[in-house]
């Protein structure tokens, strides 16, 4: 029989799937927009958000109503691509690209300035860092308790902290010029990506329910209402976490004028407003936010392989990863962040469109041939487009005349029009189920 639970567990759940979510691209991104944006903040901002806390929320609210994480949006690909697209999300969000730029990006935000040789400084904290991510993603049961219940609200009354004094002592006027190249509304979409939260949300889904059923709640209902209301109370706490970093961002200019990234925006414009105190306060929200980040990557990482490739347990998975993890840590930010744009652009729209094939499910006759016929298209742009990110010649061409043709291409969506008329040829074909049926 199902557990009741209370409404505070209801409360910790929600803010340990909010800390989950608020890691490393959540706290630099938001900054660097405002900062660029200028005029276009407003727009720019709310591309942002679209892919940043929109699309992570449909991706829970699917998972919550499948029951089950990546394995549930591709049960009707061929079983070979199925394990082809698990392995590439799991690797992008975890030891390859979203779990070792957490510890680069608190690393950076919190140590990087005390140690004298920073080279040895790094590798040192990433052993720490990863160290205690390790420890934590062992006992995945026990989340609520040391996220949800312990860490997110310290890391909450930080973010507090920083978000009054950014709105009541300003450092700077608003910038009215802006440096975005291009659309400012696709520019604040596609640098979404950078958030990887809709890849997430397909993970961390899984995550929520395994915490629920560790206090015993196992009814189907009560496990999607649940899940459902920790996104919601998640999406709600990121879009002002975004809203107060993007206006500390917009009002830097004096303080951190011509930063390269996010990161030196925010630690110069805490120094600026609280000090050597503010440092610290920084650096104590960022290391939570990116420790919490690391531990529900590896969490879920852990928990898909030691699903599709059993040979390894849950545990070995979970060393496996955060060694993987720290290793890969020891490169530069930049560098990192230079390589995962392109990839995103390949990766997001496929997981884009499983969270809403997921979403229509039940109205489809026959899966399999849908999602077929709806991926093969969409993978198709998207490789294109980061291909040519990276600059590949052959890529660059195509994208340049072909695919910008494509409706809504500006919008970094040309893949949306390819995949929706695969969808529509799939139902000209196969039909879709009568309302009996469904």
């Amino acid at each position: 029989m199902s557990a009741s639970i209370k409404a505070t567990d209801v409360l910790a759940v929600g803010l340990m799937t909010f800390a989950l979510f608020l890691g490393a691209g959540n706290m630099i991104f938001p900054p660097y927009l405002g900062q660029i944006a200028g005029s276009d903040l407003v727009i720019a901002l709310l591309g942002f958000l679209i892919t940043g806390v929109g699309l992570p929320l449909l991706g829970v609210i699917a998972t919550a109503r499948l029951g089950e994480g990546l394995s549930g949006f591709t049960r009707d690909l061929p079983v070979w691509i199925s394990m082809v697209v698990g392995l590439v999300l799991y690797l992008a969000i975890g030891p390859l690209f979203a779990a070792p730029r957490t510890g680069i990006v608190a690393w950076e935000m919190s140590f990087a300035d005390v140690f004298p040789d920073a080279e040895y400084g790094q590798m040192i904290y990433s052993i720490a860092f990863f160290g205690v991510t390790l420890l934590l993603s062992l006992f995945p049961g026990r989340l609520i308790d040391s996220i949800g219940k312990i860490i997110t609200p310290t890391l909450v009354v930080v973010l507090l902290a920083i978000g009054v004094g950014v709105f009541m002592f300003p450092q700077g006027e608003t910038g009215t010029i802006t440096t975005i190249e291009g659309n400012a509304f696709s520019w604040g979409f596609r640098h979404g990506y950078q958030t990887m939260d809709t890849l997430a949300s397909l993970a961390f889904g899984i995550v929520i329910i395994t915490a629920l059923h560790a206090r015993g709640v196992t009814d189907k209902n009560e496990i999607t209402r649940h899940t459902i209301t920790a996104g919601v109370i998640a999406a709600v706490g990121l879009g002002a976490v975004y809203i107060m970093l993007a206006y500390l961002g917009a009002t830097s200019h004096a303080v951190a004028p011509g930063a390269e990234n996010g990161a030196d925006i925010l630690t110069s414009y805490i120094f600026s407003m609280y000090g050597s105190f503010g440092t610290v306060l920084l650096g104590i929200s960022i290391t939570l936010a990116c420790l919490t980040t690391s531990v529900g990557l590896m969490t879920a990482c852990a928990e898909y392989f030691n699903e599709v490739l059993p040979a390894m347990s849950y545990r070995g998975y979970v060393i496996l990863c955060t060694l993987v993890s720290a290793v890969v840590a020891n490169v530069g930010l930049n560098e990192l962040l230079s390589l995962t744009l392109p990839a995103l652009l390949i990766i997001y729209p496929i997981a884009i469109s499983l969270i809403l094939l997921a979403l229509v499910r039940k109205f489809i006759k026959e899966p399999s041939t849908t999602y077929v016929m709806t991926l093969i298209p969409v993978f198709a742009v998207g490789l294109i487009d980061g291909l040519a990110a990276s600059n590949v010649a052959w890529a660059t061409v195509i994208s340049g005349s072909t695919l910008s043709s494509l409706p809504l291409h500006d919008e970094s969506l040309g893949w949306l029009f390819p995949g929706l008329v695969g969808f529509m040829f799939s139902f000209a074909i196969r039909g879709n189920k009568t309302a009996a049926e469904v």
